[in-house]
């Protein structure tokens, strides 16, 4: 055991702010198909009891064809998309600006991730940090966009100034 612990590399994950630059796209890793198991359990663990999510006759009557994802989850899994390129090496969250949903998701979907490179600035208090702002869309299986936002973290730097 103790031969590969001295073996093992410490590799480096994640984007620095000196990768990013205005306009860059990142085209996030794998997509992600959600089930109607995960749906119904992210709608109970979040005591989310809106019918629309766990009750497929009442979905029906307001003119869906299943049980739509809750938002919140089409969030969770498209914001977790993009975490490896754009913020995986830590720095604080700033918040999310311009949520909006475009278009329903139901179980069976398959997710996939694109962002935007759309803000960069240094910080005004910590040279060791600049911020970063991405627009990420997310998208079903047909291509057709079903969530976008706008995020903002603060990003380590290769180097200081």
């Amino acid at each position: 055991m103790q031969a590969f612990q001295e073996a093992a590399v410490l590799a480096e994950k994640g984007n620095v702010f000196e990768d990013f630059e205005i306009g860059r796209v990142f085209d996030h890793h794998w997509g992600r198909t959600l089930r109607h198991s995960e749906c119904a359990l992210f709608a109970t663990v979040n005591l989310h009891f809106n019918p629309l999510y766990f009750n497929v006759e009442y979905a029906r009557a307001l003119g869906h064809p299943d049980t739509p994802a809750n938002p919140q989850l089409v969030f969770c899994a498209v914001f977790g998309m993009s975490v490896q390129d754009l913020s995986e090496r830590g720095g604080a969250f700033l918040g999310v600006d311009d949520l909006s949903y475009h278009e329903p998701v139901y179980p069976g979907d398959t997710l996939t991730a694109r962002s935007t490179v759309v803000g960069l600035r240094e910080s005004g208090s910590n040279p060791t940090l600049g911020i970063a702002s991405w627009k990420t869309e997310g998208f079903n299986q047909h291509g057709r966009c079903v969530i976008s936002f706008t995020r903002t973290n603060m990003v380590q730097r290769r180097t200081t100034q």
